[in-house]
């Protein structure tokens, strides 16, 4: 019986884990748009929503699934189709209200079509990390501190749409995620003076915005994050229990193992 699931796929290592967890699953991806698929697809363009909503349709497909990174699409009007050119007010409205603007109006888009989006963490549950330290190593009371103060700075930062990661270190923050992403982060807290740094090492923590839907913008570490903290010198990371996706657990677990490195998922 063929599936209800279209895998809707950007980069990065969640569509392959999707589509083998849901290997009837059918696989799409975008014109420009990088992608990590190997097996079948089928490619569509932004420029022709209309066609995919179609395709979507005549597939007997009542749920998508938006999965891994996707930069915003370079659309060319003089492409569109009708449905394209029908919702263009409204699109260039959502692309100047911020990524959460953006992607609330995608949801709506596809809902509109009669499609449920479901979150890759309900296919996948297992991609994230219940309550409690699971590493090792234990944080240190020290830690914990820094780790609040990360947690209460991106609860502030939620209000402006400014990422989802801040590092701590003594009380005090050496960086926050923006633009450019979590390893933009990170290297530019691997290169901070030493006098700057002194005491105990720091902690990344990571955590959705205040209202943030994570059906389709749910953060994520992974592997590079874990080798990203090593080389930042911190001394482990926290992340929000059930709201952070894990991707390839088992190798980022073993990577936390190996740094020596302290790992705590906390309830916010």
């Amino acid at each position: 019986m063929p599936s209800d699931l279209a895998i809707l796929s950007g980069a990065g290592a969640l569509p392959p884990d999707l589509a083998n967890a849901y290997p009837d699953a059918l696989c799409i991806t975008f014109t420009g748009i990088a992608h990590s698929l190997t097996g079948r697809t089928e490619d569509h363009s932004f420029d022709r929503l209309g066609s995919l909503f179609t395709t979507l349709k005549e597939r007997g497909i009542s749920r998508v699934v938006l999965a891994g990174s996707m930069h915003r699409p370079a659309l060319n009007p003089e492409n569109f189709d009708a449905f394209m050119l029908r919702i263009a007010p409204q699109l260039v409205a959502a692309f100047k209200l911020g990524d959460d603007g953006l992607l609330r109006f995608v949801i709506k888009m596809f809902e509109t079509q009669g499609f449920t989006v479901c979150g890759a963490h309900e296919l996948l549950p297992e991609l994230t990390a219940t309550a409690g330290i699971v590493s090792q190593v234990a944080p240190l009371p020290e830690h914990l501190e820094d780790i609040d103060r990360g947690l209460a700075l991106l609860g502030l930062l939620s209000e402006a749409d400014i990422g989802q990661s801040s590092v701590f270190e003594n009380g005090l923050c050496l960086g926050v995620e923006t633009l450019q992403g979590t390893d933009a982060l990170l290297g530019f807290v691997a290169q901070t003076p030493p006098h700057l740094r002194r005491g105990h090492r720091g902690v990344l923590v990571k955590a959705p915005k205040t209202g943030q839907d994570l059906r389709v913008d749910m953060p994520a570490i992974g592997p590079d994050t874990i080798r990203a903290v090593q080389v930042a010198g911190l001394a482990g990371l926290a992340i929000a229990a059930g709201r952070v996706l894990v991707l390839e657990p088992d190798q980022t677990r073993a990577l936390v193992s190996e740094f020596g490195l302290f790992f705590v998922a906390r309830e916010i």
